[in-house]
């Protein structure tokens, strides 16, 4: 499969997405978690909550380039956290990676994130899944569908999915945009924004 695959609106993307196996720098691991996120007012999926509702800048141009590129920001300045482009070239999406269960490299993966870390929360939430494969801010923009790409996506068969409101957001937070495989442990937990509306009076 390949980034053609991704070429549809960004919860179809996310459901795509889940299943897929994701390598990088000595870890692979299998998308367990995701987050869709739209674009600005006037495209087709617009989303306040999106980094790229305000229009096309420099640090959000992955989101609005072609399917199957890595698009990187940092969390609170902190954590580096991970996103795969989606939607045709020019219209921003995007879809967050938040969690995976690693299969190989796991020695690998604790060395980064700890000694003590259980085996199910080596890449269980966005920032943690980067450190565990090894993705940085430099990795923003790579084609993850390039063989010779230091992190690399394959597709899988469409899996079955849950799904429910983002976590930690405050524009947007009732959209059922986060998917999830049932029953597996390195699933986060949801926690809602202190700063978004009471549950049923948010878009």
């Amino acid at each position: 499969m390949s980034a053609e695959q991704l070429l549809v609106d960004p919860v179809d993307a996310a459901r795509r997405l889940l299943g897929a196996t994701l390598a990088g720098r000595g870890v692979r691991g299998i998308v367990v978690e995701v987050e869709a996120y739209g674009g600005e007012p006037h495209g087709p999926w617009p989303d306040a909550a999106a980094h790229s509702y305000r229009g096309l800048n420099g640090r959000n141009a992955v989101m609005f380039g072609p399917p199957g590129r890595l698009y990187t920001y940092r969390s609170h300045g902190i954590h580096v956290c991970a996103n795969v482009s989606c939607g045709p070239d020019g219209t921003a999406a995007a879809v967050l990676l938040r969690a995976c269960a690693i299969e190989d490299g796991i020695d690998v993966a604790r060395a980064r994130r700890g000694e003590l870390i259980r085996t199910a929360a080596l890449a269980r939430g966005p920032g943690n899944l980067c450190s565990a494969l090894g993705i940085s801010m430099s990795d923003n923009g790579i084609d993850l569908f390039d063989p010779d790409s230091p992190v690399r996506l394959e597709l899988a068969d469409p899996a079955t999915a849950r799904s429910g409101p983002r976590v930690g957001v405050s524009h947007a937070a009732d959209r059922p945009w986060r998917l999830w495989l049932a029953g597996r442990p390195e699933v986060s937990a949801y926690r809602r924004s202190p700063r978004a509306p009471v549950p049923g009076a948010s878009d």
